[in-house]
């Protein structure tokens, strides 16, 4: 079965995004749309979709004449997402206390367990990618279309793998930390939840900041 447009062009976005952090893309260097086509064995279009995706989430960026080339992304850069997420994600919290149901708490332990087994194999992506929906389902349970969007608007994924990556974090020592954020939700209590939501994303912040 041939694969949707939309999957194909994420699919290379991730693969973009994944040579881009382990450097086989070093800052500067030029991706280009046909050699990517070529290797990958598909049309320039969903490559083309990918790169104009990668520019707004200002991992490429496209100069005249030049083409698309890796940006250097700073860690300064990168502190700046981290008060914004902080209040964003308090808000999620506060409005997700009083709706958490036990398909919920199930859904986050899953989530928190997977991130466990993937520190353990040291796969990094994969436990971000777990790390990422557990947030997501928290934002989710808040119900409110315009903080889901402007949270997920952050590209909170990758930034984050980018962090990782830049402040060398211990992956368990990640994982563990949502534990109190669960036990927040199972409280009911909106100003704990919203509490432990903000302290845990300002503490990731300025782990990047202090390294």
């Amino acid at each position: 079965m041939a694969l949707d447009r939309t999957m194909l062009r994420d699919q290379i976005k991730d693969l973009i995004i994944e040579r881009i952090l382990d450097g086989t893309y070093a800052p500067g260097d030029r991706i280009v749309e046909m050699t990517v086509a070529t290797e990958l064995g598909v049309s320039q279009a969903p490559v083309r979709e990918a790169l104009r995706d990668l520019e707004a989430m200002r991992f490429i960026e496209s100069l005249p004449y030049k083409g698309a080339r890796v940006r250097h992304v700073t860690t300064e850069e990168l502190s700046e997402t981290y008060p914004v997420r902080a209040s964003l994600e308090e808000l999620a919290g506060t409005l997700a206390a009083s709706r958490v149901d036990d398909v919920l708490l199930e859904s986050l332990e899953a989530e928190l367990e997977d991130m466990r087994k993937c520190a353990r194999a040291g796969e990094v992506h994969q436990q971000l990618s777990h790390d990422a929906r557990f947030h997501e389902l928290i934002v989710e349970a808040a119900g409110n279309r315009v903080l889901l969007e402007a949270w997920r608007a952050l590209r909170i994924e990758a930034r984050t793998l980018i962090s990782v990556i830049k402040s060398d974090s211990d992956l368990l020592e990640i994982a563990e930390t949502h534990t109190v954020i669960v036990e927040a939700l199972r409280s009911g209590d909106p100003m704990r939840v919203g509490k432990e939501m903000r302290k845990h994303i300002e503490l990731f912040g300025r782990n990047l900041h202090d390294h």
